[in-house]
């Protein structure tokens, strides 16, 4: 019975949600075809990751060593190589982050693997992987299946899917050493500098209220501001309000922007584009405000409200003031 594989994400001391995320597809498609889940965690010695991570998997293989305590893309690639060499996954799974694309192609060439990347669906039918991607900037879906191989790459794209425990697993680890043979890696750890990381992010937040074109005016983004503030929630928005410089870059949603999970999305005067919409895939419940009856941001919509959004706000507002 071949396993499915999981590279733990890690960064500054904390599991990614990435990590999770696939964890939690992987243990889908487990009980769908009686494959093992194994996950693999390359880090420091004495890792605290061991206690959160085993329960979502059946086994946990790790390696431990002070060079693996910071990401290292050369490390990474030559370890999974021999990891997949000794024990031929069905399936690996890696995040389609700037980790994971950092080697996720190199481990395809060199293991001969075939790979598909930034993937938001994966099923296995008739024994071969079927993945669902988005092209053309996320105007079509489409569905790819590999050519035969023993093996296949997968890297998921991060909040497409919201991971649930459903059941305990036992996660029997499984500890070695680095392999002495490895070759110097070609790149050095320096240090993190987070790129544009801004004062907020809107990938971790509970609740959203999100902005588009209809927003009309610059000045009428403090209004909204106001009521994210009384509802708890942060202020994101679409890529035309980014264009216009009314919010910075962080704040926008989107294949362009960050893709975000929150227990509720607040639309607002968003029409709903198809890039737009692929960044709220993981949202719990969606909530639309369009003046366009036909607006695309309804299909997706759990609820749905025809009206001047600025009615809506100001009522809200009043409603949280009193």
């Amino acid at each position: 019975m071949a396993d499915i594989f999981v590279v733990v994400e890690h960064r500054k001391g904390e599991v990614r949600d990435i990590t999770f995320e696939m964890l939690f597809k992987a243990s889908e498609l487990c009980k769908e075809s009686s494959h093992n889940l194994t996950a693999i965690l390359l880090g420091g010695r004495d890792s605290a990751f061991l206690d959160d991570i085993a329960p979502w998997a059946d086994r946990v293989i790790t390696l431990e060593d002070e060079r693996l305590e910071n990401y290292n893309p050369d490390l990474y690639k030559e370890i999974l190589h021999r990891l997949i060499q000794k024990h031929h996954p069905f399936l690996t799974f890696i995040g389609h982050t700037s980790f994971g694309m950092g080697f996720a192609p190199a481990l395809s060439v060199k293991s001969g693997y075939p790979i598909a990347t930034d993937c938001i669906d994966i099923l296995i039918d008739n024994g071969r992987p079927m993945v669902t991607r988005q092209i053309y900037n996320g105007k079509v879906f489409s569905k790819d299946s590999f050519r035969e191989s023993e093996g296949y790459i997968i890297t998921l794209r991060q909040a497409v899917c919201t991971p649930e425990k459903t059941e305990e697993r036992r996660g029997e680890v499984f500890k070695s050493e680095l392999p002495p043979d490895l070759p110097e890696p070609r790149q050095e750890f320096m240090e993190f500098v987070e790129a544009g990381a801004g004062e907020v992010d809107i990938s971790q937040a509970d609740l959203l209220v999100s902005i588009g074109r209809g927003i009309g005016e610059e000045e009428n983004v403090a209004t909204v501001k106001e009521l994210a503030d009384l509802l708890g929630g942060v202020i994101s928005c679409s890529r035309p309000v980014v264009d216009k410089n009314w919010l910075p870059s962080y704040h926008q949603v989107g294949t362009s922007g960050k893709s975000v999970k929150p227990k509720v999305y607040l639309a607002l005067g968003i029409s709903g584009a198809f890039q737009h919409v692929a960044g709220i895939a993981g949202a719990g419940t969606v909530i639309a405000v369009n003046k366009d009856k036909k607006a695309p941001i309804f299909r997706v919509s759990d609820y749905g409200i025809v009206d001047d959004l600025f009615k809506v706000v100001e009522a809200l507002k009043v409603k949280l003031s009193g």
